[in-house]
C-alpha cells in the first residue's frame, strides 16, 4: 500500500507544525499514516504549503521502509558515541 512522506518532506523544510487549512485531526492522520484513504483536496492543499506537488507526498510501500531504514542509520550514526580503548 502506498504511504504518505508528509512528516519527512516537512522535516526536511524545517517544519514540525504547519497550517495547511485543514483541520488538525486529518493532518495529525496523513503526518502519522494513520489513514487508508487520502482526499486529494486535501492533499494539495498540504502540499501547496509544503511548496511541492502533491505525487511527491506519496510513496510506494517499499520505498517507505527504505527511507525508514535510512532514517534510522542515519539515527544511528548520530547517537553513536565512540569511547577509547583504556
Amino acid at each position: 500500500m502506498a504511504k504518505l512522506i508528509i512528516k519527512d518532506v516537512a522535516k526536511r523544510r524545517g517544519l514540525n507544525q504547519m497550517k495547511a487549512g485543514v483541520t488538525v485531526q486529518l493532518l495529525h492522520r496523513y503526518w502519522n499514516n494513520y489513514t487508508g484513504s487520502v482526499a486529494l483536496e486535501q492533499l494539495e492543499k498540504i502540499a501547496k504549503v509544503l511548496g511541492v506537488k502533491p505525487g511527491e507526498l506519496i510513496v510506494s510501500d517499499e520505498d517507505y521502509q527504505a527511507l525508514r531504514k535510512s532514517q534510522e542509520e542515519d539515527t544511528d550514526k548520530r547517537g553513536a558515541v565512540d569511547i577509547p580503548a583504556a
